[in-house]
């Protein structure tokens, strides 16, 4: 394979520097012959989708054009957060981005969406579940935390406080991370006491669950692009007002949600949920809605860059790491649509343009 030569300005240090890929790894000392492929401009760690459903498809040929969808839009690197396809045959792709599964939702019958996930008539299983989906994953695994209770007509926790913290436990002695999908507020803190790595959506935090957070240690994929979806959720739950109200609710005060989070100090990730709903390829719209909320353009950057990169246990742009770079033109950090239109992407030190 051909040694690549870049030079840029490499993020986060924002220092001009000559970089090399050879063999799928950056060098920082010159390799001979390498072929120059970027003079000038800025070096980004390749993007990161924390909240993606690159499986939520008919077959595998569709989930690859998901994939290669969000790899065209600089995610190089996925955290496929539960899909009903095992998508593990697109890891061998060279082409596609990295993909972190989280196995298969699980929830409870007719308390998630229909087809997506494990559903446990009896909730003792959860740890036995939650041990298999370990196993079948790559270090995640994804619970449904609440849904709407069609008896209660409103959101609802899935699972009892004694059976979640056992679930949880059994996951992290498999070596697993656990993540689970909330939207209100009543599940968040036993899941957060229990132990959770983090929260999905968090739409339901309140002052006392976000110092908790903050206390744990737990982050949150606010998946702010997903949230606009809440509205039209409202209008066609006519059927249980409460939960209708509730979701509207939820939705008018998200950006003060996820903003009083980011102010806490809590680890805050970009996520699209894309395939739950979301067209796949906006993750530079979660990045610009991130800022928006709350966050310095840089830390919009950074939740769906280097930190998320080591969030999920990938390195940034320096010797030895893994060769999965993004090349612009101009400074993201101006000018956050400037994301949009990467110069180069290389995956795994390869150049795919």
């Amino acid at each position: 394979m051909t040694a690549l030569h870049l030079r840029g300005v490499v993020l986060p240090e924002g220092e001009e520097r000559d970089i090399w890929v050879v063999n799928g790894r950056v060098r920082t000392e010159p390799v001979p012959g390498a072929e120059t492929v970027v003079d000038g401009g800025y070096l980004l760690p390749g993007l990161v989708d924390a909240h993606c459903h690159v499986g939520i498809a008919e077959d595998l040929t569709q989930a690859e054009t998901h994939a290669l969808t969000d790899r065209d839009a600089g995610a190089l690197l996925i955290r496929e957060c539960g899909a009903p396809l095992d998508t593990s045959p697109l890891q061998e792709r060279l082409d596609l981005p990295r993909l972190i599964r989280a196995g298969r939702h699980i929830a409870r019958p007719k308390r998630y969406i229909r087809g997506l996930a494990e559903e446990l008539d009896d909730p003792s299983l959860l740890p036995e579940v939650v041990a298999e989906q370990a196993a079948n994953g790559d270090g995640w695994v994804k619970l449904v935390g609440d849904y709407i209770d069609r008896e209660a007509g409103d959101l609802a926790p899935l699972w009892p406080d004694d059976i979640l913290a056992e679930a949880i436990r059994v996951a992290h002695d498999a070596g697993a991370r656990v993540t689970a999908h909330v939207f209100g507020s009543d599940a968040l803190l036993p899941l957060i006491e229990a132990g959770i790595d983090c929260i999905e959506h968090g739409t339901g935090l309140t002052d006392d669950t976000i110092a908790a957070m903050a206390t744990h240690g737990t982050a949150l994929v606010p998946t702010l692009i997903n949230i606009e979806t809440f509205p039209g959720i409202a209008a066609g739950a006519s059927k249980y007002p409460r939960y209708a109200g509730h979701m509207l609710d939820l939705y008018a005060r998200v950006r003060h949600t996820v903003g009083t989070a980011i102010e806490a100090g809590i680890p805050v990730y970009a996520g699209t949920d894309a395939g739950g709903g979301i067209a796949h390829g906006r993750i530079v719209d979660e990045i610009v809605a991130l800022h928006e909320t709350g966050m310095t353009r840089e830390q919009a950057i950074a939740a769906a860059s280097w930190e998320a990169r080591s969030w999920l246990g990938w390195s940034g742009i320096q010797d030895s790491s893994a060769a999965d770079i993004a090349a612009y033109a101009t400074d993201p950090r101006e000018n956050l649509d400037t994301l949009r239109t990467p110069t180069h992407l290389i995956l795994r030190g390869r150049l795919l343009r």
